[in-house]
């Protein structure tokens, strides 16, 4: 069941309909490697509780809550923290949603949540959902879209936002 284990991470951030690798005629490049180590699956966090408290902000805020299942573990799952946190896609995320990391563990810890936003871990990691503020499940990743750090662009992750993000669809 662990595909990273046998070398082959899948990205499995969702995009529906983006999931060409080349546009213009010109491959795209794939998403920096992260510069820095972080902790962004800590492991004595209740994502339950953190979710809830997401879904209260995004709420207040005007914003959606994106979940970003996955482990530190995850080379990909960094990439995607990286890549969210960039001077060119901060904005977008900070201004129109709340992230919540959800601890997969070593695919032992949360499952009952990606079942809950039917999420299919088995495609790989990080594997996401989209909810409304008022916690409706607006669009939960299927197919493993982006297959890695290597075959999603920041422009794949920037039509991402743009598409989920409120008002938008």
């Amino acid at each position: 069941m662990r595909k990273i284990a046998a070398g082959a991470a899948v990205l499995g951030f969702v995009v529906s309909g983006l999931g060409a690798t080349v546009a213009c005629g010109q491959a795209k490049q794939g998403l920096p490697a992260p510069t820095e180590k972080r902790v962004i699956y800590p492991e004595n966090v209740d994502a339950k509780t953190e979710i809830v408290e997401a879904l209260a902000s995004a709420a207040k805020t005007h914003r959606r809550v994106i979940l970003v299942f996955g482990g530190n573990w995850c080379y990909d799952c960094h990439a995607l923290d990286a890549a969210f946190r960039s001077a060119e896609i901060a904005p977008i995320v900070n201004k129109n949603f709340v992230v919540v990391h959800v601890n997969i563990g070593e695919y032992d810890k949360n499952l009952d949540l990606a079942d809950k936003y039917d999420v299919p871990l088995k495609k790989g990691v990080p594997a996401s959902a989209v909810l409304g503020s008022d916690g409706t499940l607006l669009y939960s990743q299927k197919q493993g879209e982006f297959e890695s750090a290597k075959r999603i662009s920041k422009e794949d992750v920037v039509a991402f936002l743009e598409k989920w993000k409120p008002g938008k669809s």
